[in-house]
């Protein structure tokens, strides 16, 4: 599947940004074995050189990836950096040249606390960056601490990126401390339900209009800790329009492209589609 949106200009956008470079960039709609952080690396690879196979320079993987969205396990499934499975995907990632955020639990930022909700950012230059999700939903504080920082900016393959985890996409503070500091990409990897898609992909979307920012989600391609997968993720132009989106479920790329002139399209690859 293929679509194809104008250039923000275009669509009467408050902003108008400067392009010099095509971007592409892609979530990863992935399912996740609880607690098996090595088995979930291990199929990650796929996506990653599905991805790479297409010129991704930026592939996100939904919320806690590695691991499943998996309270009980939280706890006892903790990455550092040097864990095997960072290792394996640092390397696929800095063999493809290629970005890449996964999601695990991590250490907090308090000694004591409670593990946080990582997404840690492989960069093509071997390093490792961790995020902690900033904002929590009701109950995960049993469980997990929350970050410290609102807006986590990176430059990857040139752009400002900001990163974010389910929740904090949920807060308009948060999208907003992105813009402040200069991202052109609002990337989030999450778990939502058929029962919230709805209304939070409208949210993201009005991200993209009011912020004039790229907006990506990275959702969960099925079940997880007890939590059913809507897939649908999506990439969204700056302005607004959805350049492109799974139309459910299932393990897929969403990919997305803007050329040096700001004319986005994008695809959607499915296993079986000839992946």
């Amino acid at each position: 599947m293929r679509t194809l949106a104008r250039p923000a200009t275009e669509r009467g956008a408050r902003l108008t940004l400067a392009y010099s470079t095509p971007l592409r960039i892609a979530a990863a709609q992935s399912t996740s074995i609880a607690g098996d952080a090595m088995g979930n690396a291990h199929a990650h690879l796929a996506f990653i050189h599905r991805a790479a196979s297409s010129g991704v320079q930026l592939l996100v993987f939904p919320e806690l990836s590695l691991t499943g969205y998996e309270p009980a396990l939280h706890a006892r499934s903790v990455l550092e950096p040097g864990h095997p499975a960072l290792v394996l995907l640092g390397q696929a990632a800095a063999d493809a040249g290629m970005s890449v955020v996964v999601g695990a639990p991590a250490l907090p930022c308090q000694p004591g606390a409670l593990p946080a909700i990582g997404a840690w950012l492989l960069s093509p230059d071997g390093s490792t960056t961790l995020y902690r999700k900033r904002h929590l939903h009701p109950g995960e504080d049993t469980f997990a601490s929350a970050g410290d920082a609102d807006a986590s900016i990176h430059r990857i393959a040139g752009e400002p990126v900001a990163l974010a985890v389910c929740a904090d996409a949920t807060r308009p503070t948060h999208a907003m401390a992105a813009h402040s500091a200069g991202a052109h990409l609002y990337a989030t990897g999450a778990l939502i339900s058929a029962r919230g898609i709805d209304e939070e992909s409208a949210q993201l979307q009005g991200y993209a209009a009011t912020h004039c920012f790229a907006v990506l989600l990275a959702n969960h391609a099925g079940a997880s800790g007890g939590y059913v997968s809507a897939g649908r993720s999506a990439v969204w132009q700056p302005g607004g329009a959805c350049v492109v989106a799974a139309e459910g479920a299932g393990d897929c790329v969403v990919m997305a492209q803007r050329d040096a002139a700001g004319c986005w399209t994008g695809e959607v690859i499915r296993w079986g589609d000839g992946a």
